[in-house]
C-alpha cells in the first residue's frame, strides 16, 4: 500500500482516467443538485436529511430527467450520501460514477464495464492485470458472467427460490456468494429476481427476473446496472412497496418523487449504471480499507 501522498495522486488518475473514458466516446458530462426534495424510496438505504429535503443517494432521478429532454449519452461524477453505512467498504459520503445511455440494455453495460476498467488500467499504468491483497486479477480474458441463480448453484446448498421465500438471499449473497466472485477476472451477476427489480425492467422473456446486474472484482462489488424501467405507472407501484417496507421497520418514508414519475413516461429505452469510485481506487491503489483513499474520513473531520 502506498503513502497517504501517493494514494491521493491515484485516486486523481482514476478518476482522470473515467472522465477520459467518456467524453472520448462523446459522452456529455452532467452536474445535478446533490440536496433534492425527495429521494427515491428504497427499503435498505437511508436519506440524510438536509433541512426539509435530502441529500442525494444517487443522481439517478435527475439524470433519468434529462435523458427525457434528448440527452441521450450522459454521465456524472458526483458525492452521494447514505446514513448508517460505515465499514471498510463504505462511506456515509461516498464517490460515484453514474452513466446512462439510450438504446442500450443491461449486457451493453456489461461489455462498457469491461473497456472502462481496462481502460482505467491502462492510463494508470497497470497494464492487463492488476492485483488486489495478493491476488492477481486478469483485466484482458472475457469476463465471467453467471445469472443469479448460477450462482446460487454453485456456491451455496440451496435454490435461489428457496432463498427468495425464505429470506435468506441477502445474507447468502453477502457471506457465501460474494466473496467468491471475480476472483482471478471480473464476474458480472445478472438477471435478479423480480422482487429486487429496483428500477430496471422486467426481463420479457421471462419476467420472473429483472435485467439488472452487478460486477465484482477480488469478492468486492463495483457496481449496479440495470435496463431502465420507464413505465411510470409501474415505477408507482414498486416506489410504493418500498415506502411500505420501510414502514412496516419503523424507518422514516420520504415524499413521492413526483416529478421524476411525470417525466419518466418520455424516457426512451435506456441502460443505466452506478459504479463506486472510493472501490474502485482501493483495487488499484492495493488498498485494504477505503479509508486509505479518501483525502478525509467522517471521524477526522
Amino acid at each position: 500500500m502506498k503513502n497517504p501522498k501517493d494514494q491521493l495522486t491515484e485516486r486523481a488518475r482514476v478518476i482522470q482516467a473515467l472522465r477520459s473514458f467518456f467524453i472520448q466516446d462523446n459522452y456529455l458530462e452532467v452536474e445535478t443538485p446533490i440536496r433534492i426534495p425527495a429521494p427515491a424510496p428504497e427499503a435498505h438505504i437511508d436519506s440524510f436529511e438536509s433541512e426539509a429535503w435530502f441529500l442525494q443517494s444517487s443522481p439517478e432521478l435527475a439524470m433519468k430527467r434529462l435523458m427525457t429532454r434528448g440527452h441521450d449519452r450522459i454521465f456524472q461524477i458526483c458525492k452521494c450520501f447514505r446514513k448508517e453505512e460505515r465499514g471498510d467498504r463504505h462511506l456515509t459520503e461516498l464517490t460515484m460514477l453514474e452513466w446512462y445511455t439510450a438504446g442500450h440494455t443491461y449486457r451493453n453495460l456489461m461489455e462498457q464495464c469491461a473497456l472502462l476498467v481496462r481502460h482505467v488500467a491502462k492510463e494508470t499504468g497497470s497494464g492487463n492485470s492488476l492485483t488486489y491483497m495478493g491476488e492477481t486479477i486478469d483485466l484482458c480474458s472475457p469476463w465471467q458472467i453467471l445469472t443469479v441463480g448460477e450462482a446460487f448453484a454453485r456456491y451455496t446448498d440451496t435454490t435461489l427460490e428457496k432463498a427468495v421465500s425464505d429470506q435468506s438471499f441477502d445474507e447468502r449473497m453477502a457471506f457465501e456468494i460474494e466473496p467468491s466472485l471475480g476472483r482471478g477476472k471480473p464476474t458480472c451477476i445478472m438477471d435478479y429476481p423480480a422482487s429486487m427489480a429496483a428500477l430496471s425492467r422486467l426481463k420479457p422473456e421471462d419476467p420472473r427476473f429483472s435485467e439488472r446486474f452487478e460486477f465484482y472484482i477480488a469478492g468486492m462489488e463495483l457496481a449496479n446496472g440495470f435496463s431502465e424501467l420507464n413505465d411510470p405507472v409501474e415505477q408507482r407501484k414498486r416506489f410504493e412497496a418500498e415506502a411500505e417496507i420501510r414502514a412496516r421497520k419503523g424507518k422514516p418514508t420520504t415524499p413521492m418523487p413526483e416529478p421524476f414519475l411525470r417525466d419518466l413516461g418520455s424516457m426512451p429505452n435506456t441502460a443505466g449504471i452506478a459504479l463506486g469510485v472510493d472501490r474502485l481506487v482501493m483495487l488499484f491503489t492495493d488498498s485494504p480499507s477505503i479509508d486509505d483513499v479518501v483525502a478525509f474520513t467522517p471521524e477526522a473531520l
